[in-house]
C-alpha cells in the first residue's frame, strides 16, 4: 500500500526512483517482461537507487537511461513526490519525478527488463493494465494543480 505520510513502524530497506517522462501531452510506458515482478503490466521508467548514484536524481536519469537509451541533462528534471510504500514483508520509498522532452526521442528497451514501450496520454494510461499503484500516482501528478489527492493509504 501507499502513502503520502510515512506509517507508524515504517522501515523501509531501499529506495526507487520513477519518472513521468513526458512529451507532447504523452507519458512514456515500458512493458515489464514477463518473468519479472509485475511482468505483462506497464509502468513507467523506475528502479532501485543504487550505492554509487550520488542523488536520487542521479539514479533517475541512470535508470532511464538504462531502460530506454534516453540521455537526460539534469536541469530538465523535476522532483514531484516522495511517497512510502509497504508491502507485507518489506517497506521502501517511492520517488517520482517528472520531465518534459523538447523532441521525440528515439527509444530502445533493455530485452532483459521490458518488451515494448508506448507513448500515451495520462487519461489513456488508467485504461491499461498498470503495475501496483501508478494509477493513483498519474492521478496525483496530473492533477497536482487542483491540490487533488485520491484516498489512498492515508
Amino acid at each position: 500500500m501507499l502513502f503520502i505520510e510515512k506509517p507508524e513502524h515504517f522501515n523501509p530497506i531501499f529506495e526507487v526512483v520513477s519518472l513521468f517522462c513526458e512529451f507532447n501531452g504523452k507519458i512514456l510506458l515500458l512493458l515489464r517482461r514477463e518473468g519479472k515482478s509485475e511482468g505483462g503490466k506497464w509502468g513507467v521508467p523506475a528502479g532501485k537507487r543504487e550505492e554509487s548514484d550520488k542523488s536520487l536524481l542521479d539514479a533517475t536519469i541512470r535508470e532511464l537511461n538504462e531502460e530506454t537509451g534516453i540521455e537526460l541533462k539534469s536541469k530538465n528534471v523535476n522532483y514531484f513526490l516522495k511517497t512510502f510504500v509497504r508491502f507485507p514483508d518489506y517497506d521502501f520509498i517511492y520517488h517520482i519525478f517528472h520531465t518534459k522532452l523538447d523532441k521525440f526521442p528515439e527509444v530502445e528497451v533493455r530485452a532483459d527488463e521490458h518488451q515494448d514501450f508506448l507513448w500515451v496520454t495520462p487519461k489513456g494510461a488508467l485504461r491499461m493494465n498498470l503495475v501496483k499503484d501508478l494509477d493513483w500516482c498519474i492521478r496525483v501528478f496530473y492533477n497536482k494543480k487542483k491540490g487533488y489527492y485520491p484516498a489512498r493509504g492515508n
